[in-house]
């Protein structure tokens, strides 16, 4: 079973470039809205590091989720993309200055804080403006997910958070500052994570700490989770739409929200990949000694993440319907890592034949580079070609 793609349309734009199935975006964030209507108290922020294409950003705002930004890069396109200020959060490791005082400048809803050094910087830039910056707290809960080492987050040895047991001595330490205000704790624990019970691991710790804290007179307004639900990279066209039931139902259940508490969600690949891909143009068939190579005009630059995570994207021949045939299909990077996928089954491909590289919404366009001096590839809606 192959995509659905307007081929005679796909055929006028210069390749490779990245196509966005406007109609498959809608509906999943219809489910989105759907689920998340359920649960009081229950909010999304759509995590922008995964895709920022205007044409995408702009459905995610109409559908009324906020923005999770990492960079004041981030914070600048949810601006631009309407998304309102108080529904933006900034999130990172490593926040600068000028980034600190664009989200100050707008009034964004949390910070959320990864050490006392940046805890400082934000209550002495927010002095100088005469602001009180709202701050949460972003704790490491010692959680693994079942997921790629690249893209864990949650455990002691990875770079992200604030250790469990400085948590007391943080929120002590904002309660003194005079421009900064304790609003809430964050989690996130990675990303591509397809098991419910790594979440619930992440409730059952969410709980204990919540616990610690009130036995110390600690009231948190805000609890935010991340993100991380994965989705089906094997079939997109049987499963467009991840199990968002199974994700949400899995917090209400297992999290125990204290009365008034908000609950915030950051997806991003969820909420993007399945409506994205890369389309190229096979560009030779070369017969090698053992094996048969499709090259196609794009390449690591455009999509790194095979090459980066050894990452399984579905690959289609959708110019051809004839016989299937067995291909490394490689790209025209002087890499001997830039390579999409080995020995797998295409229709037979000839020189011309548009290539759909499947699920590559989210981590892509995003992620695309110059290297060997390679244009960007363009994103484009399929409502707006």
């Amino acid at each position: 079973m192959k995509g659905i793609f307007p081929i005679e349309k796909l055929e006028r734009i210069q390749t490779p470039f990245y196509y966005y199935d406007s109609e498959v975006l809608r509906t999943t964030l219809s489910a989105i809205n759907s689920e998340i209507q359920k649960h009081e108290g229950f909010v999304v922020h759509y995590a922008i590091k995964a895709n920022a294409n205007p044409g995408v950003l702009r459905l995610i705002r109409e559908a009324g989720l906020g923005a999770d930004c990492v960079s004041g890069g981030e914070i600048e396109a949810a601006l631009k993309a309407g998304f309102a200020s108080n529904k933006i959060v900034y999130a990172g490791v490593g926040k600068s200055d000028w980034e600190i005082n664009l989200g100050l400048d707008n009034d964004i809803f949390s910070f959320n804080v990864e050490s006392i050094p940046e805890l400082e910087v934000i209550n002495q830039l927010a002095r100088l403006k005469g602001k009180v910056a709202k701050v949460a707290f972003r704790i490491n809960p010692n959680v693994g997910a079942h997921t790629h080492a690249n893209i864990t987050t949650g455990l002691a040895e990875n770079k992200f958070g604030i250790a469990m047991q400085d948590m007391e001595t943080v929120i002590e330490r904002a309660t003194q500052m005079e421009n900064v205000k304790f609003v809430g704790l964050h989690f996130h624990i990675g990303s591509q994570i397809l098991d419910m019970g790594d979440f619930e691991a992440l409730c059952n710790r969410i709980n204990d700490l919540q616990t610690q804290l009130e036995n110390h007179h600690i009231r948190v307004g805000n609890i935010n989770v991340g993100g991380g639900l994965g989705i089906d990279y094997q079939h997109p066209n049987r499963v467009p739409v991840p199990d968002f039931k199974a994700y949400f139902d899995t917090y209400a259940k297992k999290l125990k929200l204290r009365p008034g508490q908000t609950l915030h969600f950051e997806l991003g690949r969820a909420v993007v990949a399945q409506c994205g891909s890369l389309i190229a143009r096979t560009l030779y068939i070369k017969e090698g000694t053992h094996k048969k190579f499709c090259i196609i005009d794009a390449g690591m630059t455009d999509l790194i993440r095979p090459a980066l995570y050894q990452a399984y994207h579905k690959i289609e021949n959708i110019g051809s319907e004839e016989p299937l045939e067995a291909y490394d299909v490689v790209g025209p990077i002087c890499e001997s890592s830039d390579v999409f996928a080995k020995q797998i089954d295409l229709n037979r491909a000839h020189r011309g034949d548009l290539i759909a590289i499947r699920s590559a919404g989210a981590y892509g366009e995003i992620m695309a580079s110059q290297y060997n001096c390679r244009k960007l590839p363009q994103g484009y809606m399929s409502d707006e070609i």
